[in-house]
């Protein structure tokens, strides 16, 4: 398994991103993208994981959460 970190400008770079990455890899992205409308809709009917990086304990939470699926399943 292995984690790739991207940068993006923009909220709408993460629909392009969904489609340059491998097939079975995962985004993980900010909550906030799940409230813009048609954009939080394509991000969550692709499976993105959102994480609340307001709350820290919840976020490390996640992100451990699925680490742990990741080696669990030795899924990229």
């Amino acid at each position: 398994p292995y984690v790739i970190v991207c940068n993006h400008q923009a909220s709408l770079d993460i629909l392009g991103m969904v489609e340059v990455i491998p097939e079975r890899c995962v985004p993980i992205a900010k909550k906030e993208l799940l409230y813009l409308g048609t954009v939080g809709w394509a991000c969550w009917l692709s499976g993105i994981i959102f994480i609340d990086r307001r709350r820290r304990a919840d976020a490390i939470d996640v992100i451990s959460q699925t680490a742990r699926t990741m080696l669990r399943d030795n899924v990229r």
